[in-house]
């Protein structure tokens, strides 16, 4: 079987690797001249994917990437893995899907089989996306050729997180699409959970984000709270979690990061105005979420007052630019809002991550854009007012941190009391 995968990023790349060492033949389709040549040429772009994984199936041609959309003329599958951002009002911008739609329409042959993977609200794949590609093939979805939508639940940088492991929720335009797009699947991924329809399969997406999204609010609240009352919510949430049913730990942090939590609940919140609903719940979760970085800001500034020093004119270093622990993605990362502020209070700043050595552009933070990553010695280090830890990397020494650093707020719990220090290092 030979198939295409378009968009060849942090879920594309992986899925294209799974396929092509199930014995089908891959064609990675980008508009990213940069990543086509560097598969190619055997390389990997993301840190936890290792280039021999991507060499070895290139050797074999099993996998190759490519530019020339026309290539889908000759598939017998399309599996469409493209951004779906918010735009600057925080309304779903799906012109990267509408877009792919329009390029790939007047290549789609009878039979051939279209999956939607991108996280989307319900009613993209069958309304939105089957239009574009009925009316650029003049073709008719269900009848023509198979439309199907099957959500990715990729999760960078956990060693777990292996994509032929992970069940995979699939849901067709029709029944024989359903067929189409559940054996597709079955050739590269062991489990696979048939739904109803598309939009069922785009609901339990918009579900699983929306969970997580709603209880990190509530620990981040709660966080708060037992800081107001001198309660450490970290040692709360473990012992909680020691209970063997019925809970659920969730960590609190600077705010969310990342494409999917602070993005995908606006995608429902947004598609249920159409329908006279109202997502006080969800909104409720997102507000609490985006407030948090100024919440941080905050305890730097008393951290500071105790050191009898402003923010503005002080010197503070944020550890950890990625938006998780442990990978090199910076995508919505509330790193980026810390130093925003930091800098607009008047602070003079600067960041240290092991994954991220120089910032890379980005749409919503273009002024960091090539700031490099100190260096990791102590004379650089103790010559910061402050540390802030924003992103707890396992590659990073906080004993050695916590030993050269005046004072420390930390949000992911990431000293060890031992190494704190008398009065030295503050959560938040």
């Amino acid at each position: 079987m030979k198939i295409g995968i378009i968009g060849l990023g942090y879920v594309g790349l992986p899925l294209s690797i799974q396929f092509a060492r199930c014995g089908v033949t891959v064609v990675g389709l980008d508009i990213d001249t940069f990543k086509v040549d560097s598969i190619n040429a055997g390389q990997s772009y993301i840190k936890h994917i290792e280039s021999i994984s991507v060499g070895s199936l290139v050797q074999t041609g099993a996998l190759r990437a490519s530019t020339n959309f026309s290539e889908v003329q000759y598939l017998e599958a399309v599996i469409i893995c493209v951004p779906t951002p918010l735009n600057k009002n925080r309304e779903p911008d799906i012109s990267y899907i509408t877009k792919t739609g329009e390029a790939i329409a007047p290549y789609i042959r009878k039979g051939m089989l279209v999956v939607l993977e991108s996280t989307t609200y319900p009613g993209t794949t069958d309304e939105d996306l089957r239009q574009v590609l009925e009316r650029g093939s003049g073709l008719i979805a269900g009848v023509d050729f198979h439309l199907a939508f099957s959500p990715e639940r990729e999760d960078p940088g956990n060693p777990k997180s292996l994509v032929a492991e992970i069940p995979k929720v699939v849901g067709g335009f029709s029944p024989s699409c359903l067929e189409r797009a559940t054996a597709l699947y079955s050739q590269a991924i062991k489990t696979i959970i048939p739904v109803s329809s598309c939009r069922a399969a785009e609901a339990t997406k918009l579900l699983e984000n929306i969970f997580r999204g709603v209880n990190i609010a509530l620990v981040n609240e709660l966080k708060m709270v037992y800081a107001a009352m001198g309660i450490d919510v970290w040692e709360v949430i473990a012992a909680a979690k020691t209970k063997p049913f019925g809970f659920m730990a969730f960590y609190p942090g600077p705010g969310l990061g990342g494409h999917c939590i602070p993005i995908d609940p606006f995608y429902l919140t947004w598609k249920a105005r159409e329908y006279g609903q109202h997502t006080r719940f969800i909104e409720l979760a997102g507000e609490i979420n985006t407030s948090m970085p100024k919440y941080v800001i905050r305890q730097v500034m008393e951290a500071l007052n105790q050191q009898k020093k402003s923010l503005n004119g002080s010197r503070v270093l944020l550890v950890g630019l990625a938006y998780k622990a442990d990978v090199d993605d910076d995508r919505e990362s509330p790193s980026y809002v810390l130093l925003d502020l930091l800098k607009q209070g008047g602070a003079e700043v600067a960041y240290y991550d092991p994954h991220v050595p120089v910032i890379r552009p980005t749409r919503e933070h273009p002024q960091w854009a090539g700031l490099k990553s100190i260096p990791w010695d102590q004379s650089t280090v103790e010559t910061f007012d402050l540390v802030l830890i924003a992103t707890a990397h396992k590659g990073v020494n906080y004993e050695e941190l916590a030993a050269w650093s005046k004072f420390i707020v930390d949000t992911r719990n990431a000293i060890k009391p031992e190494n704190a220090g008398e009065g030295r290092v503050l959560k938040a």
